[in-house]
């Protein structure tokens, strides 16, 4: 999975930066972003904070639907709903803001995709894989130049998740399910070193947050005058 040059987007010489969050059920991701884009604004860097399955309003619908427990689907209509909404997302939020030379922090974007349903659902099945790799081809132009996966055991991860409610349709999956996600982060990992940052998520919230920070300024260049 490639992605066309960011400057080739942008409209007015500024340069924005797409970077996600990936990783298992509570890894910390919502604290981690909200971190980051503190540290964004006090650089005084423009950034819109987004999230899928969501984004966008028709997207957002389409997410109240993915993840009530109610829901029953089968795995193929799960994908094209995702991509639905990614696409959605995509062209009334993301691309927009790129242009604009505005930074663009996601919660979860294609690799949870890849994760999730041709791991956790499908096992790693090469076919399933190859579906996704297809749709991510045909409808998405613009793949982030840093994904960071907060990494933390499954186990501790869901017990994190278990204290923060109701559980969605995806939280109520068994331990096998996100052992399977899990081991999906760690393939893509491995596979595409150049974009995604293994981040240890274990410690106390200001330790992640100065982790991931550390990635994002060395990545993007951004001195330590401007954090």
């Amino acid at each position: 999975m490639s992605a066309p040059p960011l400057e080739n987007m942008t409209m007015n010489g500024l340069q924005g930066r797409f970077i996600s969050f990936e990783g298992t059920e509570g890894v910390g991701k919502t604290t981690s972003i909200e971190a980051l884009c503190a540290r964004l604004q006090a650089a005084n860097i423009d950034y819109v904070r987004t999230r899928e399955p969501g984004g966008s309003p028709f997207a957002e619908r389409l997410r109240d639907i993915l993840l009530d427990p109610a829901t029953a689907i089968s795995d193929d209509t799960e994908l094209l709903l995702m991509f639905a909404a990614r696409c959605d997302h995509m062209q009334q939020v993301i691309i927009p803001a790129l242009k604009r030379g505005t930074w663009v922090i996601c919660d979860r974007f294609t690799d949870s995709t890849i994760a999730y349903q041709g791991f956790g659902r499908a096992d790693g099945d090469t076919a399933v894989l190859a579906k996704i790799e297809s749709l991510i081809t045909q409808f998405i132009p613009q793949l982030p130049e840093l994904t960071l996966w907060l990494d933390l055991p499954v186990l501790e991860g869901m017990a994190r998740a278990g204290k923060r409610g109701a559980a969605d349709r995806f939280e109520q999956q068994a331990t096998a399910f996100f052992t399977r996600v899990h081991e999906g982060f760690t393939v893509l990992a491995a596979n595409h070193p150049e974009r995604i940052c293994r981040i240890e998520a274990s410690g106390s919230t200001d330790d992640v947050s100065a982790r991931l920070w550390q990635v994002v300024q060395a990545r993007f260049d951004i001195s330590p005058d401007k954090s």
